[in-house]
């Protein structure tokens, strides 16, 4: 199915410069003081967006200018430190309005479809840290497979809530925290968390998010995670994968994976009946510079698999650039080309194709159900729909232009058999220039 306009995949994360990764956190902090261990990153992102509905007259266009600043302190000494980070986002409006508005690059506009100028925001977070052990407060900026920020725009999501980390054990992250409310990507102020694809009745809310889970990677080139987490009153949504990349030689790898989603209805189950098992597995095969991935998707449910309003929380293989193939009861394959250009001296220049392919039933999606019978069709019993991705990213790779990232992303999504009822054929252009800059 496709993503509505606030709603992202985790295929582009260009700003894991100043973003910590669930690889990274695994590591334990070094004890430094409070100034010593501080940091100051910077990025600038330039971002053009171009969804092009091919059975309506107006595109959704928007270009806007992104500023990112996080500050990261060290702890204090002792057996207890603490330490304080900042950050502050700025977005300015280069082009987006007069009926084009809407791609979710900028705030929503006006009714006269002119989304405003400017908009902005920051956030402060308390931190400390006792032996292996570290708590944050305040502004979040997560990423695991039940509570990922968005980070595919042109500024990041955050969380407002509080975290604990635990990494008392080699080859282990042990994590969990609740978060209350959302800085979504394209706006100023924060909101209560809600879901990409479920509709929440006016005055529904959930009062907050709970999660915890365990990554370990404690054998060479193997890896596996276990999450839980609870939107209260809407679901409880469980998930689990495994890694593993053998070498057979210098030349050849094989990657096999495995992801895997549980989503059953809690409380007062806002969004109605939910009981969705949703996997995907895949399996790379790579040879030097080239690289082939086929995967293969399936959603077990009568609502479709869904994830918190712009977040990157849906790590599926088959999760693209405009649809997330996650239907009621969708199957979908997927075929990958990717090549690095390193392999003929042009190291930083990076290319992928893709094509998927999905057919979901929409007839036995419930019509009265309380929050997704907009999926319903009683003529798209065999839906279908595919998506042709192409991406091409150039990193500069030394110089005062060090780490600047050029990337174009061009989608092409149509669909048959009913489909249409969901959504129109649609063509993505994306247009993004990085530029991180390590102050300090």
């Amino acid at each position: 199915m496709f993503k509505p306009p606030l709603s992202i995949s985790p295929l582009f994360i260009a700003i894991t410069a100043t973003i910590p990764t669930l690889s990274q956190a695994t590591e334990s902090p070094q004890a430094e003081g409070f100034v010593a261990g501080s940091s100051l990153r910077l990025n600038a992102r330039n971002y053009y967006m171009n969804r092009n509905r091919q059975q309506q007259a107006d595109d959704n266009i928007e270009w806007g200018q992104g500023f990112l600043g996080i500050f990261e302190s060290g702890y204090t000494e002792g057996t207890v430190g603490f330490g304080l980070d900042l950050n502050a986002m700025l977005g300015l409006k280069l082009d987006g309005g007069g009926g084009t508005d809407n791609s979710s690059i900028l705030p929503v506009s006006d009714g006269n479809g002119n989304a405003p100028g400017s908009f902005s925001t920051a956030g402060a977070t308390l931190k400390m840290r006792a032996f292996n052990t570290e708590l944050k407060a305040g502004d979040l900026f997560l990423n695991n497979p039940v509570i990922a920020g968005g980070q595919t725009r042109m500024l990041p999501q955050t969380f407002r809530g509080v975290s604990l980390t635990n990494h008392s054990f080699d080859g282990w992250l042990i994590e969990g925290g609740q978060a209350s409310f959302t800085k979504p990507y394209n706006q100023s102020g924060h909101k209560r968390i809600g879901t990409s694809y479920g509709n929440l009745r006016d005055g529904d809310e959930s009062l907050h998010l709970n999660w915890a889970g365990v990554a370990w990677s404690g054998a060479p080139n193997l890896t596996s995670s276990l999450y839980a987490s609870e939107l209260k009153d809407i679901w409880n949504q469980y998930y689990y994968d495994l890694d593993y990349t053998y070498r057979i030689n210098d030349k050849i790898i094989l990657n096999p994976g495995l992801h895997f989603y549980h989503t059953q209805d809690t409380g007062q189950a806002l969004l109605g009946n939910i009981d969705n098992n949703t996997y995907s597995l895949h399996l790379t095969v790579g040879i030097g510079s080239h690289s082939v991935t086929a995967a293969y998707q399936r959603v077990n449910g009568n609502t479709p698999f869904d994830y918190i309003a712009q977040g990157d929380s849906v790590y599926l293989d088959n999760s693209q650039q405009y649809s997330d193939f996650n239907g009621p009861n969708e199957r979908s394959w997927k075929l990958k080309y990717a090549y690095d250009f390193a392999g003929v001296g042009l190291p930083g220049l990076s290319s992928s194709l893709s094509y998927s392919r999905g057919e979901l039933d929409l007839s036995k999606v419930d019509p009265q159900s309380r929050g997704y019978a907009s999926w319903h069709s009683a003529d798209g019993q065999n839906a279908k729909h595919w998506e042709r991705d192409l991406d091409l990213q150039y990193v500069v790779q030394g110089g005062t232009a060090k780490d600047l990232t050029l990337r174009l992303q061009w989608a092409t999504n149509r669909g048959g058999n009913g489909y249409g009822a969901l959504d129109n054929d649609t063509d993505e252009y994306r247009v993004i220039l990085d530029y991180p800059i390590n102050v300090f």
